[in-house]
């Protein structure tokens, strides 16, 4: 890409860039880390009203999430027979309920008489009985009994059957589609199970869950998430070991996009003068926890000491790889420094990001709230399952008010600080869209490409390119 006009986004930040840190990568780094993909999708700005309207909120809702694959559950959140988890979604309700003989089904939520949800949590059953009438049915949406049969004869059994959605599985996680047709799970994907065929998700459980209502837009918060240039003003702790401007931002086709942000690095924006290798280090993990009065310096794989000779990202490489090792059980020496070290940040479309490598892995996910200006934004943390051993049940999810914090799920422990950062922007976006004189969001060439090739897909959506709205 150097050869590109840098007007037509062929521009990148000076210095280090990630090909070259791919190049000085301890590990050779797969063909998904190394092999850029980038387009230059135009320079025009993105209409405000798409984050404020009602109306465009409903197109979402008519014309987009009936149509596409939804990531609804983890397989680990429904082990056992007769295991369901509520899933709801841009109007709809559904329950993602595990088979008798392991397949999973996606029931709508609804009872077939007056309309009452049959279920408004999680949990087990063998059947859904709905609490208003009583009208019963079978954990495979098949209809059961109902009082006074004798009032319903022009009712068949087949005819209350629930509707059911189409469900997709790869990787541990579990996804539905509510109207039949266009690509399969794995095609609307791509390149997505190929890059994480090395990085084995399908053996990770869930061991944090926490969401939270936010006071803006589902795409503003999506967004936030979509790049990491934002850090130098929004989390200036970061800077002294996030390389935040030498990030790569590719995307495939239609639904995958990816930010590659390198720690262990300085970040461009400081001065290198006096800051050693150690010194980057020692600021990664002093984030992590170190100046905490119960911190264990013999706990902590970050804690290292740089060789002569070393960069930081080469010792902590080294360190995360035997640590990973010994609790995993699987050899881990074939996996990169950054496999090990960076925020491999994935997004599918619409809602889903899952990212990739061999640490804890976290995955994103938003929902549209009641109203255009509302959502919910869920983190999860996976864990890798030690080899041989069985996946136990995920955490169940801690739910954060509007009113509440990220820094109130410590399970999160400095994630959460970095995360409320974020919401200190977020509702003022919100409303400074509403307010906006131009009706215009600017973005930028190549740090902002996922925002573009996201908006891009949308409209497909909208228009009816994609999907069958039309």
């Amino acid at each position: 890409m150097a050869d590109m006009d840098p007007a037509l986004g062929g521009a990148r930040c000076p210095g280090t860039s990630w090909q070259d840190l791919m190049a000085q990568d301890s590990r050779p780094a797969p063909a998904c880390l190394t092999e850029e993909s980038y387009q230059y999708l135009g320079s025009e700005p993105v209409d405000a009203s798409r984050y404020t309207s009602e109306a465009f909120a409903q197109a979402e809702r008519e014309r987009m999430w009936p149509y596409v694959w939804q990531f609804a559950a983890r397989e680990e959140d429904l082990p056992e027979p007769g295991d369901y988890v509520v899933y709801e979604n841009a109007g709809r309700s559904y329950l993602i309920v595990r088979q008798d003989d392991g397949s999973i089904k996606a029931l709508h939520n609804v009872c077939l008489h007056r309309g009452r949800k049959l279920r408004s949590h999680d949990g087990a059953a063998d059947a859904f009985t709905c609490p208003f009438h009583g009208f019963s049915w079978h954990k495979d949406g098949s209809f059961d009994t109902m009082p006074c049969r004798w009032d319903f004869a022009h009712l068949s059994a087949e005819g209350l059957a629930l509707p059911e959605a189409e469900v997709g599985r790869w990787g541990g996680y579990v996804f539905l589609r509510e109207e039949p047709g266009g690509p399969g799970l794995e095609e609307f994907l791509a390149p997505l199970p190929e890059h994480f065929n090395r990085w084995r998700h399908e053996e990770c459980t869930t061991v944090i869950w926490v969401a939270k209502e936010v006071a803006a837009n589902w795409k503003v918060t999506a967004e936030a998430f979509m790049e990491a240039w934002h850090t130098i003003v929004t989390h200036p702790q970061l800077l002294p070991f996030t390389g935040d401007c030498n990030s790569a931002y590719w995307f495939w086709g239609d639904n995958v996009n990816a930010n590659l942000v390198p720690f262990g690095v300085l970040s461009p924006h400081l001065d290198p003068a006096g800051k050693s290798q150690q010194w980057i280090v020692d600021e990664f993990i002093k984030y992590n926890g170190r100046s905490s009065d119960n911190y264990d310096a013999a706990g902590d794989p970050y804690a290292v000491s740089v060789p002569e000779g070393q960069t930081a990202r080469e010792a902590l490489g080294a360190a995360l790889r035997k640590a990973y090792a010994e609790q995993s059980g699987y050899d881990h020496d074939h996996a990169t420094d950054s496999e090990l070290l960076d925020a491999l940040v994935y997004n599918v479309f619409p809602n889903f990001a899952p990212w990739g490598g061999f640490m804890p892995n976290i995955v994103y996910r938003w929902l549209p709230g009641k109203t255009a200006d509302t959502c919910v934004m869920e983190v999860r943390v996976l864990a890798r399952v030690k080899k041989g051993e069985k996946i136990p049940r995920g955490v169940p999810r801690n739910f954060l008010t509007l009113d509440q914090k990220w820094t109130e799920a410590a399970e999160l422990g400095g994630l959460g600080a970095v995360f409320e950062q974020d919401m200190d922007n977020l509702p003022f976006v919100q409303e400074g869209l509403h307010a906006s004189k131009n009706g215009k969001v600017q973005l930028a060439n190549y740090q902002e490409i996922r925002l573009r090739q996201f908006h891009r897909t949308l409209d497909k959506y909208i228009s009816g390119e994609l999907g069958s709205a039309t």
